[in-house]
C-alpha cells in the first residue's frame, strides 16, 4: 500500500513539472486535463494541481533572473532522467550521474536563498523535484551498494583472515563419559589448543572501494535534503544482509535458546567452536570495516554514521551474544567447560573492541549484552567446576579394575586438570570472587594458603580423587593389591603434575610428599605379599643343627615355599604395573628379600634333600630360576609354574 501511494505521489509531482513547462505553450488548462485524465484515476484532481502549478502568479524573480534559469534547468534534469528511468531507455547512472548530482545541487543551493524560500511557487517546485531525486537517489544508493558488494565464500572471508595468522581453538574430538575421556595421553579424545590472539584489527574489504566515494557523493545530498532516515534504511538493509552471508559462512545460525538447549553433546560442541571463531572475526574483522565503511560515507554526520551503524551491526552482534546466553543457562556437565573458558575468553577479548565500536548511547545496550553475557559464562564456568568437583567426590563405580591398574576416573580428572591449567589466569580472576562460596580446601597442607586460588581448588579435587580412590582400593580382597592399585594410581597423579604445568602450581613439596606416600605404599606391599612365603625359609620351628635337620620338616618348609612362590607368580603375574621405573624397582625390591633368604637355606639346607630320592620334587628351581621369574611379575599377563620343575642331577 505504501509503495502505491509513493508511485502515486511520484506520478503527480512528474506530471506537475510537466504542467508547468507546458504553461507556455497554446495548449489550454482544459485539454490537457483532457490528456492527462484519459490516463487513470491518479490524475482526477488534476485541476486542482494546474491552479497550484501556475508560475503567472508573484514571487520575488523577474523573468531574467539567472537563478530561475539555473533552476528550471536543473528541474529540467531531474525531470528528464526521471521519465528516462520510467522508459526502457534508461541510460546508465555512471553516465548522468555528474549532471544529475550538480542539478540536486543547484536546487538545493537555491532553497537554501533567502528569496527561495519566501517565494511558495518556487519552493512548492523545488520540494518536488528533490522528491523525484531523492527517490532516484534512493534506488541508485541500493544498486551500487549491491552491484559493488565482493563475492562472499568461505575460501575468500577465512583467507583475509589468514592473512594475520589467526589460528582458532580446536578440539579433535569429545566424548561424554569420562571412561574415554581418560585415555592416557590421547589427544584426539581429549584436547585442547588455545587460538592464537588476532591482534590489530583487520578490515576485509566487503564492498568495492571504487565505489565508497560514489555512495559518499549520494548519501551526503541525502541527508542534506533531509532524507537521512532513507538514506540509513537502505544501507542499513544492504549490508545486514552481507552480514547475515557472512556469518552463515561462518557457522554461526539463527538459533532460539529452545534450540540450543536440544542440541545433543556432539553438535554444540561444534556450533560452540564455530562461534569462538566467528565472535573474533565479525567484531575484529567485518564490523570493524563496517564501521570504517560507514565513517567514509557519512563523514558529514557523527549521529548518522553511528546510527547506520548501529542498525547494521547489532542484529549479528545480538544474535551471536544469545547463543552465549543459551549456553550460559544450559545443562551444566564437565565436558563443556573448556569450550564454556575459550567463550569467556574470546569475549572478554573482543569487549573492549565492541565497546569502541559501539561508543554512542544507542550503542550501550548491545555493550551491556556483551557484559552480562560474559558475567553468566564466568559463573557457568565455575559451576561447571564445582559440579565437576562433585562428581569426582561421589562417583561410586564398583568394579575394581583388573590387575589394579589406573582407574579411568584418575586418568579422566588429571587429564582434566592438566589441560585446565592454560586457564589459570581466567580461573584464578573467576574464582578469587567465589572460591569460599563454590568449596573449601581439604588438604592438611599450611603452604596451601600461599597457592593462587585454582592451585587451591585443584589440590581440593585431588584430594578427594584420593579419598575416592583409596575408598575403591578397598573392593579388591587380597590387601597386596589394594597397595598395587594405590602406588599405580598415586603415582600417575604424581608423573602428571611434575610432567605439566600443574607442577608450578602445586609445588616440588607436594611432588615429595606423595612419591613418599608411594614408597610407603611399595613396603605395606611387600609386608602382605612377601612375609609368609619368607616365613618358610627361617630356621625357627625346624629343629636340630643345620647338618642334621629332621628331613621331613625341610621337605615340608620346601614345598611350603614353591607353593607359596608359585601362587604368588600365577596371581601376580596378572597384575598391571603399567610405570616400567617402579615396576622395576619393585621387582628389585622383592629380590632383595627373596633371593638373599632362599639363598641362605638352600646353604644351610639344601645339601641334606638333594642327596636324595626325588630331591626335584621339593627343590624345584635355583637362585638364576628364581630371578628370572621375578621378572614375569606386574606384567598384566597371569602365568602357571606348577608343570615346571628343576632337573635333578
Amino acid at each position: 500500500m505504501a509503495a502505491t501511494v509513493d508511485g502515486q505521489d511520484r506520478v503527480l509531482a512528474t506530471a506537475q513539472l510537466i504542467v508547468k513547462s507546458l504553461k507556455s505553450s497554446d495548449v489550454s488548462d482544459d485539454d490537457m486535463i483532457g490528456i492527462f485524465s484519459k490516463f487513470d484515476n491518479r490524475f482526477s484532481d488534476f485541476k486542482g494541481l494546474m491552479s497550484k502549478a501556475s508560475i503567472s502568479g508573484g514571487g520575488d524573480y523577474k523573468a531574467d533572473d539567472p537563478r530561475l534559469d539555473r533552476f528550471e534547468a536543473a528541474e529540467h534534469v531531474i525531470l528528464r532522467c526521471d521519465l528516462n528511468t520510467q522508459s526502457s531507455g534508461q541510460a546508465p547512472w555512471e553516465d548522468e550521474a555528474e549532471d544529475y548530482l550538480a542539478a540536486v545541487d543547484e536546487i538545493l543551493q537555491l532553497t537554501e536563498d533567502f528569496a527561495v524560500q519566501s517565494d511558495p511557487e518556487i519552493m512548492n517546485r523545488a520540494e518536488n523535484a528533490l522528491q523525484l531525486a531523492m527517490s532516484r537517489l534512493e534506488d541508485e544508493f541500493r544498486h551500487i551498494l549491491i552491484r559493488n558488494t565482493l563475492p562472499l565464500d568461505a575460501e575468500s572471508l577465512y583467507g583475509s583472515i589468514r592473512r594475520v595468522s589467526l589460528s582458532f581453538a580446536s578440539n579433535d574430538g569429545e566424548v561424554e563419559e569420562y571412561e574415554k575421556f581418560a585415555e592416557e595421553d590421547n589427544r584426539g579424545s581429549f584436547c585442547h589448543e588455545r587460538g592464537a590472539s588476532l591482534g590489530d584489527n583487520v578490515c576485509v574489504e566487503l564492498i568495492h572501494p571504487d565505489a565508497v566515494e560514489e555512495l559518499k557523493e549520494i548519501a551526503d545530498r541525502m541527508v542534506r535534503s533531509g532524507y537521512e532516515k532513507e538514506c540509513c534504511q537502505v544501507f542499513s538493509s544492504v549490508r545486514r544482509d552481507v552480514l547475515d552471508e557472512c556469518m552463515s559462512i561462518l557457522g554461526a545460525e539463527k538459533l532460539s535458546i529452545e534450540d540450543v538447549q536440544r542440541i545433543e553433546w556432539t553438535t554444540l560442541d561444534e556450533k560452540m567452536k564455530k562461534w569462538i571463531s566467528a565472535l573474533k572475526i565479525v567484531v575484529r574483522v567485518l564490523l570493524s570495516g563496517e564501521k570504517k565503511l560507514c565513517e567514509q560515507i557519512f563523514s558529514e554526520s557523527e549521529l548518522i554514521k553511528e546510527v547506520c551503524f548501529l542498525e547494521t551491526a547489532k542484529g549479528c552482534v545480538m544474535q551471536l551474544l544469545n547463543f552465549g546466553e543459551a549456553v550460559v543457562i544450559g545443562r551444566r556437565s564437565s565436558e563443556k567447560l573448556f569450550r564454556i573458558l575459550d567463550m569467556y575468553d574470546v569475549l572478554a577479548d573482543v569487549l573492549p573492541d565492541l565497546e569502541s565500536l559501539f561508543t554512542e548511547e544507542s550503542g550501550e545496550l548491545v555493550c551491556s549484552e556483551a557484559k552480562g553475557v560474559l558475567s553468566g559464562l564466568g559463573e557457568a564456568a565455575i559451576g561447571t567446576f564445582v559440579e565437576f568437583e562433585n562428581a569426582v567426590q561421589g562417583e561410586t563405580s564398583r568394579k575394581p579394575i583388573q590387575g589394579g591398574d589406573i582407574h579411568p576416573l584418575t586418568r579422566y580428572v588429571m587429564n582434566y586438570l592438566k589441560l585446565l591449567v592454560d586457564y589459570s589466569e581466567t580461573l584464578n580472576a573467576l574464582l578469587e570472587t567465589g572460591e569460599d562460596e563454590s568449596g573449601s580446601l581439604q588438604n592438611d597442607d599450611q603452604d596451601n594458603a600461599q597457592l593462587e586460588p585454582v592451585a587451591r581448588r585443584m589440590l581440593s579435587l585431588i584430594t578427594s580423587l584420593e579419598s575416592n580412590l583409596e575408598e575403591k582400593s578397598k573392593m579388591y580382597e587380597d590387601n597386596a593389591m589394594q597397595f598395587i592399585f594405590l602406588m599405580n594410581n598415586i603415582l600417575y597423579i604424581v608423573q602428571k603434575v611434575k610432567d605439566s604445568e600443574l607442577r608450578r602450581l602445586l609445588g616440588d613439596r607436594w611432588i615429595r610428599k606423595r612419591r613418599g606416600q608411594v614408597r610407603q605404599y611399595a613396603t605395606s606391599y611387600l609386608r602382605a605379599s612377601w612375609t609368609r612365603v619368607l616365613s618358610y625359609l627361617k630356621d625357627e620351628g625346624i629343629g636340630g643343627s643345620s647338618s642334621n635337620a629332621p628331613k621331613v620338616a625341610l621337605k615340608e618348609r620346601f614345598k611350603n615355599f614353591n607353593a607359596g612362590f608359585e601362587d604368588i607368580y600365577r596371581i601376580q603375574t596378572g597384575w598391571k604395573v603399567p610405570d616400567a621405573q617402579l615396576r622395576e624397582e619393585l621387582r628389585i625390591s622383592i629380590s632383595e628379600k627373596v633371593l638373599p633368604a632362599y639363598r641362605s637355606f638352600m646353604g644351610r639346607f639344601g645339601s641334606q634333600l638333594e642327596s636324595g630320592r626325588h630331591a626335584g620334587k621339593y627343590i624345584k628351581y635355583n637362585l638364576e630360576d628364581l630371578e628370572n621369574y621375578l621378572l614375569d611379575l606386574f606384567e598384566g599377563t597371569p602365568a602357571i609354574l606348577n608343570h615346571m620343575r628343576r632337573k635333578s642331577t
